[in-house]
Protein backbone atom coordinates (compact mmCIF):
# COMPACT_ATOMS: atom_id res chain seq x y z
CA UNK A 1 0.00 0.00 0.00
CA UNK A 2 1.44 3.36 -1.04
CA UNK A 3 1.93 6.08 1.56
CA UNK A 4 2.50 9.82 1.16
CA UNK A 5 5.58 10.55 -0.97
CA UNK A 6 8.70 11.81 0.72
CA UNK A 7 12.06 13.00 -0.61
CA UNK A 8 15.09 10.77 -0.74
CA UNK A 9 17.94 11.78 1.58
CA UNK A 10 21.19 9.92 0.86
CA UNK A 11 23.11 8.87 3.96
CA UNK A 12 26.88 8.74 3.50
CA UNK A 13 28.92 6.75 6.01
CA UNK A 14 32.49 6.64 4.66
CA UNK A 15 35.10 9.11 3.50
CA UNK A 16 35.50 7.62 -0.03
CA UNK A 17 31.73 7.87 -0.55
CA UNK A 18 31.69 11.48 0.63
CA UNK A 19 34.64 12.47 -1.54
CA UNK A 20 33.09 10.80 -4.57
CA UNK A 21 29.89 12.80 -3.92
CA UNK A 22 31.90 16.01 -3.43
CA UNK A 23 33.91 15.55 -6.62
CA UNK A 24 30.70 15.14 -8.59
CA UNK A 25 29.17 18.27 -7.02
CA UNK A 26 32.29 20.27 -7.82
CA UNK A 27 32.39 18.99 -11.39
CA UNK A 28 28.80 20.13 -11.83
CA UNK A 29 29.57 23.56 -10.39
CA UNK A 30 27.27 23.07 -7.38
CA UNK A 31 28.01 25.16 -4.29
CA UNK A 32 27.89 23.18 -1.03
CA UNK A 33 26.88 24.30 2.45
CA UNK A 34 27.54 22.26 5.59
CA UNK A 35 25.65 22.14 8.89
CA UNK A 36 27.64 20.23 11.54
CA UNK A 37 25.46 18.59 14.22
CA UNK A 38 25.57 15.83 16.81
CA UNK A 39 22.03 14.77 15.95
CA UNK A 40 19.08 14.89 18.36
CA UNK A 41 17.78 17.58 16.04
CA UNK A 42 15.49 20.36 17.19
CA UNK A 43 14.05 23.34 15.36
CA UNK A 44 17.27 25.29 15.77
CA UNK A 45 19.17 22.67 13.76
CA UNK A 46 16.42 22.58 11.17
CA UNK A 47 16.57 26.37 10.81
CA UNK A 48 20.29 26.09 10.01
CA UNK A 49 19.63 23.40 7.41
CA UNK A 50 16.84 25.52 5.90
CA UNK A 51 19.19 28.50 5.65
CA UNK A 52 21.76 26.43 3.78
CA UNK A 53 19.16 24.87 1.50
CA UNK A 54 17.82 28.32 0.64
CA UNK A 55 21.26 29.64 -0.31
CA UNK A 56 23.03 26.68 -1.94
CA UNK A 57 22.03 23.91 -4.37
CA UNK A 58 23.60 21.24 -2.16
CA UNK A 59 23.77 20.90 1.64
CA UNK A 60 25.55 18.33 3.78
CA UNK A 61 24.29 17.93 7.34
CA UNK A 62 26.89 16.07 9.35
CA UNK A 63 25.69 13.90 12.22
CA UNK A 64 28.45 12.76 14.55
CA UNK A 65 28.51 12.62 18.35
CA UNK A 66 32.11 13.68 18.89
CA UNK A 67 33.72 11.90 21.86
CA UNK A 68 36.69 14.28 21.98
CA UNK A 69 34.59 17.20 23.20
CA UNK A 70 33.22 15.19 26.16
CA UNK A 71 35.44 14.85 29.23
CA UNK A 72 35.40 11.39 30.85
CA UNK A 73 32.97 12.69 33.50
CA UNK A 74 30.52 14.21 30.99
CA UNK A 75 27.41 12.87 29.29
CA UNK A 76 28.72 11.12 26.15
CA UNK A 77 26.99 7.81 26.87
CA UNK A 78 23.64 9.44 27.65
CA UNK A 79 23.70 12.08 24.91
CA UNK A 80 20.47 11.67 22.88
CA UNK A 81 20.81 9.57 19.73
CA UNK A 82 17.70 9.78 17.56
CA UNK A 83 18.86 8.98 14.04
CA UNK A 84 15.58 7.89 12.48
CA UNK A 85 13.55 10.74 13.92
CA UNK A 86 16.31 13.11 12.80
CA UNK A 87 15.91 11.87 9.23
CA UNK A 88 12.15 12.25 9.45
CA UNK A 89 12.60 15.86 10.58
CA UNK A 90 14.96 16.54 7.69
CA UNK A 91 12.53 15.04 5.18
CA UNK A 92 9.92 17.54 6.36
CA UNK A 93 12.13 20.36 5.05
CA UNK A 94 12.08 19.11 1.48
CA UNK A 95 9.26 19.10 -1.08
CA UNK A 96 7.74 15.68 -1.82
CA UNK A 97 9.42 13.71 -4.58
CA UNK A 98 6.99 13.27 -7.50
CA UNK A 99 5.83 9.70 -7.75
CA UNK A 100 7.90 8.58 -4.80
CA UNK A 101 6.51 5.87 -2.53
CA UNK A 102 7.86 6.31 0.99
CA UNK A 103 7.74 2.57 1.54
CA UNK A 104 10.31 1.96 -1.22
CA UNK A 105 13.87 3.28 -1.41
CA UNK A 106 15.71 3.87 -4.67
CA UNK A 107 17.51 0.56 -4.22
CA UNK A 108 14.15 -1.19 -3.66
CA UNK A 109 12.77 0.38 -6.84
CA UNK A 110 15.60 -0.96 -8.95
CA UNK A 111 15.30 -4.41 -7.39
CA UNK A 112 11.54 -4.64 -7.93
CA UNK A 113 11.91 -3.69 -11.59
CA UNK A 114 14.01 -6.76 -12.31
CA UNK A 115 12.63 -10.34 -12.28
CA UNK A 116 14.28 -12.00 -9.31
CA UNK A 117 11.96 -14.87 -8.50
CA UNK A 118 14.85 -17.12 -7.55
CA UNK A 119 15.96 -14.71 -4.81
CA UNK A 120 14.24 -14.41 -1.43
CA UNK A 121 12.71 -11.05 -0.61
CA UNK A 122 15.09 -8.66 1.13
CA UNK A 123 15.02 -8.50 4.90
CA UNK A 124 13.04 -5.60 6.37
CA UNK A 125 15.12 -2.47 6.77
CA UNK A 126 14.85 0.47 9.07
CA UNK A 127 13.54 3.84 8.03
CA UNK A 128 17.11 5.13 8.19
CA UNK A 129 18.24 2.53 5.67
CA UNK A 130 15.32 3.40 3.41
CA UNK A 131 16.77 6.87 3.16
CA UNK A 132 19.53 5.43 1.03
CA UNK A 133 22.88 4.68 2.64
CA UNK A 134 25.37 4.83 -0.21
CA UNK A 135 27.70 1.96 -0.98
CA UNK A 136 30.71 1.99 -3.28
CA UNK A 137 28.58 1.15 -6.34
CA UNK A 138 25.48 3.14 -5.34
CA UNK A 139 24.33 6.21 -7.26
CA UNK A 140 25.92 9.39 -5.97
CA UNK A 141 22.62 10.92 -4.89
CA UNK A 142 23.79 14.25 -6.24
CA UNK A 143 20.34 15.16 -7.47
CA UNK A 144 19.29 15.37 -3.82
CA UNK A 145 19.63 18.88 -2.38
CA UNK A 146 20.39 17.45 1.07
CA UNK A 147 22.65 14.59 2.12
CA UNK A 148 23.61 13.36 5.58
CA UNK A 149 27.20 12.48 6.45
CA UNK A 150 27.03 10.16 9.48
CA UNK A 151 30.50 8.69 10.02
CA UNK A 152 31.65 6.32 12.75
CA UNK A 153 34.40 7.08 15.27
CA UNK A 154 36.87 5.07 13.18
CA UNK A 155 36.16 7.20 10.11
CA UNK A 156 36.65 10.46 11.99
CA UNK A 157 39.58 9.27 14.12
CA UNK A 158 41.46 6.72 11.97
CA UNK A 159 44.33 6.45 14.48
CA UNK A 160 41.75 5.30 17.03
CA UNK A 161 42.98 5.17 20.61
CA UNK A 162 41.69 7.19 23.58
CA UNK A 163 39.36 10.02 22.61
CA UNK A 164 37.97 11.34 25.91
CA UNK A 165 40.93 11.35 28.27
CA UNK A 166 43.04 13.74 26.23
CA UNK A 167 46.02 13.14 28.50
CA UNK A 168 46.15 9.67 26.93
CA UNK A 169 45.20 10.72 23.41
CA UNK A 170 47.67 10.10 20.58
CA UNK A 171 47.32 11.89 17.28
CA UNK A 172 46.46 15.33 16.00
CA UNK A 173 44.35 17.83 17.93
CA UNK A 174 43.59 21.48 17.28
CA UNK A 175 43.88 23.90 20.19
CA UNK A 176 42.98 27.58 19.69
CA UNK A 177 45.00 28.89 22.63
CA UNK A 178 43.89 32.13 24.22
CA UNK A 179 40.35 31.75 22.88
CA UNK A 180 39.49 28.15 23.77
CA UNK A 181 40.40 28.28 27.46
CA UNK A 182 38.12 31.05 28.74
CA UNK A 183 34.41 31.08 29.66
CA UNK A 184 33.07 27.80 28.23
CA UNK A 185 36.64 26.63 27.90
CA UNK A 186 37.30 27.33 31.57
CA UNK A 187 34.19 25.40 32.63
CA UNK A 188 34.82 22.56 30.15
CA UNK A 189 38.60 22.52 29.64
CA UNK A 190 38.77 20.10 26.71
CA UNK A 191 35.56 21.13 24.97
CA UNK A 192 36.95 23.56 22.43
CA UNK A 193 39.94 21.37 21.61
CA UNK A 194 37.46 18.62 20.74
CA UNK A 195 35.24 21.01 18.76
CA UNK A 196 38.13 22.58 16.83
CA UNK A 197 39.58 19.16 16.03
CA UNK A 198 36.35 17.57 14.80
CA UNK A 199 35.30 20.65 12.80
CA UNK A 200 38.71 20.77 11.10
CA UNK A 201 38.22 17.12 10.15
CA UNK A 202 34.66 17.72 8.94
CA UNK A 203 35.72 20.74 6.91
CA UNK A 204 38.53 18.71 5.34
CA UNK A 205 36.13 15.87 4.57
CA UNK A 206 33.23 17.90 3.14
CA UNK A 207 35.23 20.82 1.69
CA UNK A 208 32.20 23.11 2.03
CA UNK A 209 31.88 26.50 0.40
CA UNK A 210 29.83 27.73 3.36
CA UNK A 211 29.16 26.53 6.93
CA UNK A 212 26.27 27.30 9.29
CA UNK A 213 26.35 27.46 13.08
CA UNK A 214 23.85 28.71 15.65
CA UNK A 215 24.28 31.74 17.87
CA UNK A 216 23.46 29.71 20.99
CA UNK A 217 27.00 28.34 20.81
CA UNK A 218 28.45 31.78 20.08
CA UNK A 219 31.90 31.23 21.56
CA UNK A 220 32.22 28.04 19.51
CA UNK A 221 31.21 29.78 16.28
CA UNK A 222 33.47 32.79 16.82
CA UNK A 223 36.38 30.53 17.81
CA UNK A 224 35.95 28.52 14.60
CA UNK A 225 36.13 31.71 12.56
CA UNK A 226 39.43 32.50 14.29
CA UNK A 227 40.65 28.94 13.62
CA UNK A 228 39.78 29.15 9.92
CA UNK A 229 41.70 32.42 9.65
CA UNK A 230 44.77 31.15 11.52
CA UNK A 231 44.96 27.82 9.64
CA UNK A 232 44.49 29.54 6.25
CA UNK A 233 41.56 27.25 5.48
CA UNK A 234 39.48 27.96 2.40
CA UNK A 235 36.68 25.41 2.78
CA UNK A 236 35.02 27.33 4.23
CA UNK A 237 36.74 30.67 4.59
CA UNK A 238 36.16 32.55 7.83
CA UNK A 239 33.87 34.96 5.97
CA UNK A 240 31.74 32.04 4.80
CA UNK A 241 31.14 30.63 8.27
CA UNK A 242 27.70 32.04 9.04
CA UNK A 243 26.26 32.46 12.53
CA UNK A 244 22.47 32.29 12.54
CA UNK A 245 20.17 33.64 15.30
CA UNK A 246 19.26 31.40 18.22
CA UNK A 247 15.94 29.59 17.87
CA UNK A 248 13.93 29.94 21.08
CA UNK A 249 10.86 28.44 22.71
CA UNK A 250 7.96 30.86 23.28
CA UNK A 251 9.14 31.46 26.87
CA UNK A 252 12.61 32.44 25.67
CA UNK A 253 14.54 29.25 26.42
CA UNK A 254 17.22 28.64 23.78
CA UNK A 255 16.53 25.35 22.03
CA UNK A 256 19.12 22.67 22.79
CA UNK A 257 19.32 18.90 22.51
CA UNK A 258 20.12 18.82 26.23
CA UNK A 259 16.74 20.39 27.06
CA UNK A 260 15.41 16.83 26.77
CA UNK A 261 17.13 16.08 30.08
CA UNK A 262 14.96 18.60 31.97
CA UNK A 263 12.12 17.40 34.15
CA UNK A 264 8.85 19.37 34.00
CA UNK A 265 9.70 21.45 37.12
CA UNK A 266 13.23 22.06 35.80
CA UNK A 267 11.87 23.09 32.40
CA UNK A 268 9.73 25.72 34.16
CA UNK A 269 12.86 27.22 35.76
CA UNK A 270 15.15 26.99 32.72
CA UNK A 271 14.06 30.27 31.00
CA UNK A 272 15.71 32.19 33.85
CA UNK A 273 18.94 32.20 31.84
CA UNK A 274 17.35 34.11 28.95
CA UNK A 275 15.66 36.50 31.40
CA UNK A 276 19.00 37.17 33.08
CA UNK A 277 20.67 37.91 29.77
CA UNK A 278 17.79 40.20 28.82
CA UNK A 279 18.41 42.15 32.04
CA UNK A 280 22.09 42.36 31.11
CA UNK A 281 21.19 43.73 27.69
CA UNK A 282 18.94 46.35 29.33
CA UNK A 283 21.87 47.37 31.56
CA UNK A 284 24.10 47.69 28.48
CA UNK A 285 21.50 49.86 26.74
CA UNK A 286 21.30 52.03 29.85
CA UNK A 287 25.02 52.76 29.54
CA UNK A 288 26.21 50.75 32.54
CA UNK A 289 29.74 49.33 32.65
CA UNK A 290 30.72 45.70 32.17
CA UNK A 291 30.69 44.82 35.86
CA UNK A 292 27.17 46.19 36.29
CA UNK A 293 25.99 44.35 33.16
CA UNK A 294 27.18 41.08 34.69
CA UNK A 295 25.65 42.10 38.01
CA UNK A 296 22.25 42.67 36.42
CA UNK A 297 22.24 39.15 34.99
CA UNK A 298 23.48 37.60 38.22
CA UNK A 299 20.76 39.33 40.25
CA UNK A 300 18.04 37.66 38.15
CA UNK A 301 19.48 34.19 38.76
CA UNK A 302 19.93 34.83 42.49
CA UNK A 303 16.30 35.97 42.76
CA UNK A 304 15.17 32.81 40.96
CA UNK A 305 17.27 30.71 43.31
CA UNK A 306 15.43 32.24 46.27
CA UNK A 307 12.11 31.55 44.57
CA UNK A 308 13.06 27.93 43.86
CA UNK A 309 14.19 27.40 47.45
CA UNK A 310 10.85 28.73 48.64
CA UNK A 311 9.07 26.09 46.55
CA UNK A 312 11.13 23.19 47.88
CA UNK A 313 8.86 20.46 49.12
CA UNK A 314 5.71 22.06 47.71
CA UNK A 315 3.41 19.48 46.14
CA UNK A 316 3.48 19.33 42.30
CA UNK A 317 6.38 21.78 42.14
CA UNK A 318 9.23 19.33 42.63
CA UNK A 319 12.65 20.17 44.02
CA UNK A 320 14.82 22.02 41.49
CA UNK A 321 18.46 22.91 41.98
CA UNK A 322 19.59 26.06 40.17
CA UNK A 323 23.30 26.92 40.14
CA UNK A 324 25.01 29.72 38.27
CA UNK A 325 28.19 28.77 36.43
CA UNK A 326 29.19 32.16 35.01
CA UNK A 327 28.14 35.35 33.27
CA UNK A 328 30.63 37.27 31.16
CA UNK A 329 30.71 40.29 28.87
CA UNK A 330 33.44 39.91 26.28
CA UNK A 331 34.77 41.33 23.05
CA UNK A 332 33.54 39.29 20.08
CA UNK A 333 36.99 39.23 18.41
CA UNK A 334 39.47 38.95 21.27
CA UNK A 335 37.25 37.26 23.89
CA UNK A 336 38.69 39.72 26.41
CA UNK A 337 36.29 40.35 29.34
CA UNK A 338 34.90 43.85 29.80
CA UNK A 339 34.64 45.10 33.36
CA UNK A 340 34.86 48.87 33.04
CA UNK A 341 33.09 51.41 30.83
CA UNK A 342 31.89 50.13 27.47
CA UNK A 343 33.42 52.06 24.60
CA UNK A 344 31.05 53.35 21.95
CA UNK A 345 30.93 51.12 18.87
CA UNK A 346 32.51 48.12 20.56
CA UNK A 347 30.95 44.80 19.57
CA UNK A 348 30.38 42.58 22.60
CA UNK A 349 28.65 39.41 23.73
CA UNK A 350 27.06 38.76 27.10
CA UNK A 351 27.03 35.02 27.71
CA UNK A 352 26.18 32.76 30.59
CA UNK A 353 25.81 29.20 31.77
CA UNK A 354 23.77 27.71 34.58
CA UNK A 355 22.92 24.28 35.92
CA UNK A 356 19.26 23.41 36.23
CA UNK A 357 19.29 20.12 38.06
CA UNK A 358 21.92 18.00 36.28
CA UNK A 359 21.52 19.85 32.98
CA UNK A 360 23.95 22.58 32.03
CA UNK A 361 22.38 25.30 29.88
CA UNK A 362 24.14 28.05 27.92
CA UNK A 363 22.86 31.17 26.18
CA UNK A 364 24.00 34.62 25.04
CA UNK A 365 22.84 37.95 23.68
CA UNK A 366 24.74 40.21 21.27
CA UNK A 367 25.55 43.76 22.37
CA UNK A 368 26.23 46.47 19.79
CA UNK A 369 26.09 44.25 16.70
CA UNK A 370 23.80 41.88 14.91
CA UNK A 371 23.73 39.33 12.15
CA UNK A 372 24.76 40.22 8.66
CA UNK A 373 27.33 38.95 6.20
CA UNK A 374 30.24 39.90 8.46
CA UNK A 375 29.17 37.29 11.01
Amino acid sequence: MSTAPHPHIPVIRTLPELRRWRRDARARGLEVGVVPTMGALHQGHLDLVKASLARHPRTVMTLFVNPMQFAPTEDLSSYPRTFESDLAALRSLLPPSPGCDSSVSSDDTRASAAPARSQPPPAPRSTAEHDGELGNDAPLGNDAPLVVFAPTNDVMYPLRGELQDLGQHKGVSVDVKGWGDVMEGASRPQFFKGVATVCTKLFNAVEPDHAYFGQKDIQQALLLKIMLTDLLLAHPSADNLHIMPTTRAPDGLALSSRNAYLSAPERAVAPVLARALSAARDAYRAGLDGEDIVGAATAVVLAEQEHVLGLAGVADEGDVELRLDYFEVFDRRTFEPVRGPVESGRELVVAGAAWVGKTRLIDNFLLGWGFDEKT
